[in-house]
């Protein structure tokens, strides 16, 4: 069977309409339906009932959902094998929330070639929304991310947590802060929900990022104030750029191991998941 056939059915669950998934694929919509009639002479069952309402699955293709979602899973597992057979036993692809990997991916890397030498790594620094995709359609081994998606196909553990901390680059309390000056840092959902609640008066702030090395670049260039995490928060102070704002709350943000549930008992990603939580659980952030 065809790959690109799953992968059409699986967006077209998602999308419920044969143009939005032609669009989606980059394919004419004759495509797509080609593809799902080849699909559903596979079968010999209709998939999808098409009607003024837009596109909807059979119980055969509510059936075939999770197990479709399965072959394209193992099919990406098989692709990166044999494109990447060589010297190694296996290859590994991590992905990881960009302010994790700014601060521990040369230790991960380190370790990981000593707990696991037979092992080949392609590791990328990525945000929550897009790792989750990427787990779920086989594109990454693990993740390590701020926000889970808790989908049926995907695993989830704490690793430990990450602490924020407000910095000025003028201010030494909150009420000498202006509203102005403020770069507003939305880490994650939950990372922002605590902020808001912490800090109302600065929500409607300027400038707005969510990765703590573009805050650092922007209080370096421009002065302000904004939450970074405790490590920055420290090179900024020895620098004189900034100073933590010392009636300010901190934030803590959680960090989450990311697998596929066939995956979450594995020797390598056990293996990895140990180093990650000796690490984040070891680093002062």
């Amino acid at each position: 069977m065809q790959i690109d056939l799953i992968e059409t059915f699986l967006d077209l669950m998602e999308t419920r309409s044969f143009n939005r998934t032609a669009e989606r694929l980059n394919v004419t919509q004759s495509t797509v339906s080609h593809r799902v009639n080849a699909l559903e002479a596979e079968f010999g069952r209709k998939l999808f009932v098409r009607g003024k309402g837009g596109t909807v699955p059979t119980a055969a293709g509510l059936r075939l959902l999770d197990h479709a979602k399965a072959l394209q899973q193992q099919w990406h597992e098989a692709a990166r094998a044999v494109e990447t057979a060589g010297t190694y036993e296996r290859a590994m692809r991590i992905g990881m929330q960009h302010d994790v990997a700014e601060a521990i991916a040369g230790r991960f890397i380190r370790a990981v070639r000593a707990e696991l030498p037979g092992t080949s790594i392609y590791l990328e620094a990525d945000y929550s929304v897009q790792m989750n995709r990427d787990l779920g359609a086989g594109d990454l081994d693990l993740a390590v991310l701020y926000t889970p998606h808790h989908l049926p196909d995907l695993h989830y553990e704490r690793l430990g947590d990450i602490s924020y901390v407000l910095v000025s680059t003028g201010a030494s309390t909150v009420s000498e802060i202006r509203p102005e000056d403020y770069i507003y840092a939305n880490y994650s959902p939950a990372f922002d929900r605590v902020h808001r609640l912490a800090l109302p008066q600065f929500s409607a702030a300027p400038v707005a990022t969510g990765r703590n090395l573009i805050l650092s670049e922007l209080l370096s260039t421009l002065g302000g104030a904004a939450y970074v995490t405790r490590a920055t928060a420290d090179e900024l102070s020895k620098k004189g750029v900034a100073q933590p704002v010392g009636d300010a709350p901190e934030i803590a943000q959680t960090v989450h191991a990311a697998t596929n549930v066939r995956s979450r008992h594995a020797h390598q990603h056990r293996k990895l998941i140990a180093v990650l939580s000796a690490l984040i659980g070891a680093e002062p952030f």
